[in-house]
């Protein structure tokens, strides 16, 4: 299991005011941003402490704040709010050093206001209305990335918007810190699976590189019979197994050969701090089994996947895991494989040779054994389920040769039409939004891969602010995109980008 992305993690509460205002005054001002920075802390949605910074009143004491929000490495983000009139030049030797993911926190100590007794001096601790005005305008006038939200904290829905940026903010953390490793390299001719990986950590921060699957096979043929053992009973108890699947059934060895990879990955990827890793059918050099069930697991337990090289695909599917964390759902490494076009309603059938990960599934799912028609190697056992129906999100990561595009599609999985006996591999069913023709029209127009993210637990407003911190274009086909306005996105975007690029 990867470790848990929120623990000892939090997001510093930074207010702004100055001197002009007096002692009193600021003790105000710090006991009422206390109380703020508290509420949110409190806050069932909030994945990570709210930890309170001293109000901030002078350009030295700001830019020492940001400083030292860059270098904590428990700090994966920075809320900021204008208590008062916070003067907007002196932050702005901060914001520019500034490098964690931000937000602007447009709100106030109270929610309703005392008609009766309003005075100079109230109105005087409470100006958040114009000094956040004045705070926005320097964080466009100096092109920062950020997140605003408006509104009392006292809101559920506020709370809440702040909870998905914190989530999103530490999904930028890890994209920052992660390590990828490939075993192999892309499947042979194909195009949108390679990539630039040297922009990749420079723009995101992920490092990839790779291995030979050989270093891996070495491990799986010295993985210990105990550890096999250890493994084979978790499957026993977490699927459904069939009899001849079983210790002392005639295909047993299938199963086994699988949690023998899985001691071998996990081992190689903990040893060497990795967080995503590739597999490549066409490079399996002494593995027996193209890996099924070693990674559908590896993926439960927080890991990042891409089939066929897709480093890509390996790195989102790991962020977005850590921004879904602890919630309902699941994520998983998915791939649009065919469609129902019978009248009525279209749907996509989502699919994969083997690697779909189990959190999103619907059932317990079963090991099972089956041929595989690529790879020339042993039948793999591999987990069989279809997804849970509900809201979810696909998201994709193609390389432009200018710049990333993330290209996003709001879905809603349904259950199959029909049963699916003969179909020997995990799958999703879903409707795209809006409608089928406009959204697969729309990702083929944006370049779109096939290969994906799914994601029951993670929100389309939260892929946009990762993208928004990370630098990369976001195309999100929802339910109000049209063909029209979404091809003058496109157009507009490729002008927008570029001259970004210039700036």
């Amino acid at each position: 299991m990867t470790p848990d992305p929120y623990t000892g993690k939090e997001v510093w509460f930074l207010t702004g005011s100055q001197g002009l205002y007096g002692d009193d005054t600021l003790r105000q001002v710090a006991e009422q941003s206390q109380r703020v920075a508290a509420a949110l802390d409190g806050d069932p949605l909030m994945p990570v402490k709210v930890a309170w910074q001293p109000v901030l009143t002078s350009a030295e004491a700001i830019r020492q704040v940001m400083g030292r929000a860059n270098e904590d490495p428990a700090c994966i983000g920075v809320v900021a709010w204008m208590h008062t009139f916070s003067p907007a030049k002196m932050w702005i030797s901060g914001l520019d050093t500034l490098r964690r993911p931000l937000l602007h926190l447009h709100t106030q100590a109270d929610a309703a206001l005392p008609w009766a007794t309003i005075d100079m001096d109230f109105m005087n601790l409470n100006q958040a209305a114009h000094g956040d005005r004045e705070f926005g305008f320097a964080l466009t006038r100096l092109r920062v990335p950020r997140t605003t939200v408006a509104g009392h904290v006292s809101d559920p829905a506020v709370a809440a918007r702040v909870g998905s940026w914190a989530r999103a903010a530490a999904g930028v953390a890890q994209a920052r810190s992660l390590r990828l490793a490939r075993f192999g390299d892309n499947m042979r001719d194909v195009a949108v699976t390679e990539g630039d990986k040297v922009e990749a950590e420079l723009r995101v921060g992920v490092s990839i590189n790779t291995w030979g699957v050989n270093d891996l096979a070495q491990i799986v043929d010295g993985v210990k019979s105990s550890e096999v053992d250890t493994l084979v009973d978790e499957y026993l108890d977490a699927y459904e197994i069939a009899p001849d699947l079983r210790p002392g059934g005639d295909r047993h060895e299938s199963v086994r050969y699988q949690a023998r990879v899985e001691a071998a990955l996990r081992q190689f990827l903990g040893e060497g701090g990795f967080g995503a890793f590739t597999t490549n059918f066409e490079d399996l050099g002494g593995l027996r089994q193209l890996p099924g069930l070693a990674v559908q697991r590896l993926m439960a337990a927080g890991y990042g996947f891409g089939g066929e090289g897709d480093w890509k695909t390996s790195a989102l599917l790991r962020v977005l895991k850590v921004v879904g964390a602890g919630r309902p759902g699941g994520t998983s490494f998915m791939e649009d494989y065919t469609y129902h076009l019978a009248p009525g309603t279209p749907k996509v059938l989502g699919a994969h040779m083997l690697e779909v990960c189990p959190s999103i599934a619907g059932e317990r799912p079963r090991v099972e054994v089956h041929p595989l028609s690529i790879g020339g190697r042993e039948d793999p056992a591999r987990l069989v389920f279809t997804a849970a129906p509900g809201p979810g999100v696909v998201v994709g990561w193609a390389d432009l040769g200018d710049r990333f595009r993330w290209v996003a599609n709001d879905i809603d999985l349904v259950p199959p039409d029909e049963p699916l006996p003969r179909l020997p591999v995990a799958r999703a069913v879903w409707q795209p939004r809006p409608d089928f023709g406009t959204a697969t029209e729309g990702w083929l127009s944006a370049g779109g891969p096939h290969h994906t993210v799914l994601s029951t637990a993670v929100r389309g407003d939260e892929v946009q602010i990762l993208a928004d911190h990370l630098g990369i274009e976001l195309v999100h086909i929802d339910a109000d995109t049209t063909r029209r306005a979404l091809a003058k996105e496109l157009r507009w975007n490729a002008a927008f980008h570029r001259l970004a690029q210039g700036l």
